[in-house]
């Protein structure tokens, strides 16, 4: 016999064994299901009760049906919240009742006080007694869920403590004020450390609060410079050395609006100039506490409950306000130091910007920190130029950092960085156009030509990266540039004839008093600057009208066309009535053939720039 034949007739005999076998099965079911039916309900009596589940608990136990469709959500009613009159009872009343008592007391010592029933050290005694004993009752509180009621029963304990010693120190002399700085640091201290044993954030508030107040309450008016600000720089330190432990970020900006509170202070009270090298020590040591900060707020792994906008906030903060304490101090030795100041800023930024791109911090906060650091630097090197530079140097020193940037910007593939160049670009157009003033000598060859054109290379460097992406955006700003590259060029070109004739009008006038005479001579001169401009207008509309030609570009035909009609204008509305019969002859003859020349091209097609044959580049800008 065929192997083949052999094994189909193994498996046939294999299934039939297998049919017979489950026919068997069903027929014994089904005789028990049928005398179980026909069998009477019988009430067992010795068989011990079995407890019946419920429907909901037996169903929970049952494993879930993955083919049945999901329940209905469950209509249940929302957590009840206590109605107004629970929340006046059981909170305000509450809170009034202690403020009630507080103030009674408040009054019956003022009475005792003022009838001397209670000394200087008794009034003291009472003070710290009942700021210890409000703490240690608020207790009972938290302890029972009432722990809003309790902290605001920490806070005037606390405060009570505080007013306490400076009332022992200040108002009674009855300690040192070294002996009073210490129980109030002790009073810091233990605030702190039930901050972290209850991880209370409001309680770090509170001894942050009362460290900072501790130099004002123990104020002399002596100046005590660096005791002052070593207390400060150790607060800070330790501001910032408990934050590392729990995610509380604002205590920062509070540490840091502190610190600058008592440095304002001390400042406008104390500082002279001989006390420049230490105040500028303590100056940057607290920029270098509060510029580590912010990264200290980004911790590694998962979100950590911190506002977002606080490494931020105080990146700035702590950069302008570090600037302007620099500056305050070292211009009045020299502001040339300044420039380079800025440019080491500038250096200390891009440092910690790339410590944060470094670090597995979250992704959103840290990416934000890493462009603002990126900005600060930029915004410290836009700030050296006019610092260190003057006059037209300014403008090229702003185009030159626009050019460095749009560089990087394109080696990265930055937008972040764009957008600065475009704003360095914009500072250098607009001190360009309205603030520098240029004396000439000579024709084209001359300063100010010069920075027109790095400005017109910048510009044309902004249309070249932009034409080569293909988002709408890049489009627009590769528009701009190119309209702003040509108004400048006009710009440059009409002022050298501006200048030109002036120069020329001034060499024929023999003495001052002939200055506002109106010669001949001075009247030619006007006429040809008229006619020059009219001349030089069509002539840089009949170039970009080539470029356009050549480059097949819609966009530059468009601005060609643009300049000529307002050139036509100028001939038929202001040369006409302006110019002698010779200039306006020549005038609108070169015009006429110009225009001529241009509707001639136009007409012939000889590029080939009609619709049917190049359909997409006739809205495009130049090269695209």
């Amino acid at each position: 016999m065929d192997p083949s034949q052999s094994e189909l007739e193994s498996i046939r005999r294999i299934l039939a064994d297998l049919a017979a076998r489950i026919d068997r099965i069903e027929r014994k079911l089904g005789r028990e299901q049928e005398l179980l039916a026909a069998a009477p309900p019988s009430r067992p009596q010795s068989q011990p009760a079995v407890p019946v589940r419920p429907r909901a608990e037996s169903a929970a136990l049952l494993p879930p049906d993955p083919l049945a469709p999901p329940p209905p959500p469950a209509v249940g009613t929302p957590p009840s919240r206590p109605d107004l009159e629970s929340r006046i009872g059981s909170h305000w009343l509450n809170r009034i009742g202690i403020a009630a008592v507080l103030v009674g007391i408040s009054y019956f010592l003022k009475l005792a006080f003022e009838n001397n029933w209670i000394g200087a050290a008794g009034r003291v005694a009472i003070g710290l007694i009942a700021g210890i004993a409000i703490v240690l009752w608020s207790e009972r509180f938290r302890l029972k869920g009432y722990q809003a009621f309790s902290y605001s029963l920490k806070a005037v304990g606390i405060g009570s403590l505080y007013l306490s010693l400076w009332a022992a120190s200040h108002l009674y002399s009855l300690i040192p004020n070294g002996v009073a700085f210490v129980m109030m640091l002790m009073v810091t201290a233990s605030a702190a450390a039930m901050s972290l044993a209850q991880d209370a954030e409001i309680l770090a508030a509170f001894a942050l609060i009362g460290g900072i107040s501790t130099p004002l309450l123990l104020s002399t008016g002596v100046n005590r410079q660096v005791a002052l600000f070593s207390y400060v720089a150790v607060l800070d330190l330790a501001t910032l050395v408990l934050v590392t432990v729990k995610p509380w970020g604002r205590l920062l900006v509070m540490s840091y609006l502190g610190t600058l509170l008592l440095y304002i202070g001390w400042y406008a009270e104390f500082y002279d100039r001989p006390q420049l090298g230490l105040t500028l020590a303590f100056a940057t040591l607290f920029f270098a506490i509060f510029a580590i900060a912010p990264l200290v707020t980004l911790h590694p792994g998962g979100e950590v409950p911190v506002l977002a906008s606080i490494p931020a906030i105080l990146a700035i903060l702590n950069a302008g306000v570090y600037f302007l304490q620099v500056y305050s101090m070292v211009r009045e030795v020299n502001q040339a130091y300044m420039a380079w100041f800025a440019l080491l800023l500038a250096a200390v930024y891009i440092l910690l910007s790339r410590q944060i791109h470094a670090r597995n911090l979250r992704p959103r906060a840290s990416q934000v920190l890493y462009f603002l650091h990126l900005a600060l630097a930029i915004g410290f090197i836009t700030v050296a130029i006019p610092i260190r530079l003057n006059a037209h140097w300014i403008t090229v020193g702003w185009f030159v950092e626009a050019g460095v940037l749009l560089w990087v910007a394109n080696r990265l593939q930055s937008d972040f960085l764009n957008v600065f160049a475009l704003g360095a670009v914009a500072l250098g157009v607009v001190r360009l156009l309205a603030f520098d003033n240029f004396h000439t000598t000579q024709l084209i060859f001359n300063l100010r030509m010069a920075t027109y054109a790095v400005a017109i290379v910048v510009l044309g460097a902004v249309a070249g990266f932009a034409r080569k992406r293909q988002d709408e955006s890049a489009r627009t700003v590769a528009a701009v540039a190119l309209v702003a590259l040509n108004l400048l060029a006009l710009i440059a070109l009409s002022r050298e004839v501006h200048d030109y004739y002036d120069r020329q009008i001034a060499a024929i006038r023999p003495t001052l008093f002939e200055r506002d005479v109106r010669t001949p001579y001075v009247e030619l001169n006007d006429t040809e600057r008229d006619f020059t401009y009219s001349a030089l207008w069509m002539a840089y509309g009949a170039l970009l009208m080539v470029i356009g030609f050549v480059r097949r570009s819609a966009f530059v035909r468009w601005q060609a066309l643009i300049l000529i009609a307002a050139t036509i204008a100028k001939v038929f509305v202001y040369d006409v009535s302006q110019l002698d019969r010779v200039h306006r002859i020549v005038s609108f003859i070169i015009l006429g053939v110009l225009l001529l020349a241009i509707s001639f091209v136009y007409q012939r097609d000889w590029l080939q720039l009609s619709a049917k044959t190049r359909p997409r580049t006739e809205g495009t800008v130049p090269g695209a």
